[in-house]
């Protein structure tokens, strides 16, 4: 029998869905789904902004260097 595997998607949208449900606090909430206030705050944020795209993972690189030595062009 295989295992059920999801997403993390599809378990943020889960989040979304039960707490549209308002049968628990956002703490209790939290507490079922093993995550932060902070981090459920903030996938409603980004569910309200962006729909489902916004709860996609999104990439942790710094988006610039502040150390790195300019682009030089090659001869």
């Amino acid at each position: 029998m295989p295992w059920l595997e999801t997403s993390p998607v599809e378990q943020r949208e889960r989040f979304i869905h039960d707490h549209r449900l308002e049968l628990y606090t956002m703490a209790e909430l939290c507490t079922r789904y093993g995550i932060s206030r902070k981090t459920g705050y903030k996938w409603l944020d980004r569910f309200e902004e962006a729909g489902r795209q916004g709860l996609r993972d999104r990439s942790r690189a710094p988006r610039r260097c502040p150390t790195a030595s300019p682009m030089r062009s090659r001869p």
